[in-house]
């Protein structure tokens, strides 16, 4: 399993210029819990990752349904070429969306 680089959540959320309430709302945590987070205590890793999705790919979870990681994890499984070429296109058109 490979480990978690460190996610310095005050930096990120302070780039963004976001308060503490704006920048934890959008992963369902407290502006209490996400300043304790900020002073040093353990994330949990839950939290790391849905912080990683929202804050730094920028991923609307709202939008993500079930389903959706579930097609993701069958074309891995039985047609990872497909799986591969699909994930290309969807980068360079987030990418060209970017640069609008």
């Amino acid at each position: 399993m490979r480990t978690m680089e460190k996610i310095d959540a005050r930096e990120i959320r302070r780039k963004m210029g976001l308060n503490q309430q704006q920048f934890w709302s959008k992963l369902g945590v407290t502006q209490s819990g996400g300043s304790r987070y900020e002073s040093g205590r353990n994330m949990p890793r839950p939290v790391q990752q849905l912080l990683r999705l929202v804050h730094v790919e920028n991923i609307d979870i709202s939008k993500v349904k079930r389903d959706d990681f579930e097609i993701a994890e069958y074309l891995k499984a039985h047609d990872p070429e497909q799986y591969k070429t699909l994930k290309k296109l969807s980068r360079s058109a987030v990418t060209a969306k970017a640069k609008k």
